[in-house]
């Protein structure tokens, strides 16, 4: 009878494992849709899209707070050690930084009503455009390198974060010179730069959903061996 039970803990705890990578997932799939959607609605100068994409943002802080409340639980009541300990930590960390990306989104949004009616350039729509797809492709694979342990793709997504600035730098030149050209540009430039600040700091999140992936599979900072490996390289 004792060995049933145990069979019986064993199989509840690897469940609670997986129905918290679930949400995780889950979560990522919401946030990856707030920040297709804000961008959008930014781009058409959709007013009333922006300010459902803001309510939504509600949805998945709550889906935040299940995942800290269950992960907590689970060190409570499971008292996991090694790489379980490692999962539900990193989870916890996971599950703040997609929220945080979410706000992203929805500053976003929030930023359309004030730019509403702005003539956008060619160059800045095509930028931003491409901007959110490569801050969109830096969350999927974070998330997936996450879900995967991959070591190898978690990397890759930190070295890509360069790719994200540098976008976002041509277009703070781009619109530091209008607004140079002529001071009533100031303001909706200043409004359109912060929606390229925060599609900027949603892929710095982005990178640090992968380094808890290096962390999940290694237990080592991520960061520290990227740094090494740069100053390896400069003193060659």
């Amino acid at each position: 009878m004792e060995h049933l039970s145990s069979e019986h803990i064993v199989s509840a705890y690897s469940e609670e494992l997986i129905d918290l990578a679930n949400d995780i997932s889950k979560m990522g799939g919401m946030v990856e849709n707030a920040i297709l959607q804000s961008v959008d609605a930014l781009l058409k100068q959709d007013k009333k899209s922006g300010k459902q994409i803001a309510k939504n943002d509600r949805l998945i802080g709550d889906m935040q707070r299940k995942i800290d409340a269950k992960a907590v639980s689970m060190i409570a009541r499971r008292q996991p050690m090694a790489s379980d300990l490692r999962l539900i930590i990193s989870s916890i960390h996971v599950a703040n930084d997609l929220e945080r990306i979410g706000d992203m989104a929805k500053n976003i949004a929030r930023r359309i009503k004030y730019i509403k009616g702005a003539e956008l350039s060619k160059s800045f729509y095509i930028g931003v455009r491409h901007m959110s797809e490569v801050t969109l492709l830096q969350i999927k694979n974070a998330l997936n390198a996450f879900a995967n342990r991959d070591v190898k793709a978690a990397i890759a997504v930190c070295e890509q974060d360069d790719e994200v600035d540098a976008l976002y730098m041509s277009i703070f030149r781009e619109l530091l010179t209008y607004m140079m050209e002529d001071p009533r540009n100031i303001t909706q430039c200043t409004n359109l730069l912060f929606c390229a600040k925060n599609l900027e700091r949603a892929g710095d999140h982005a990178t640090n959903i992968a380094e808890a992936a290096y962390y999940l599979e290694t237990g080592e900072n991520l960061q520290v061996m990227l740094d090494e490996r740069h100053q390896e390289q400069d003193g060659e």
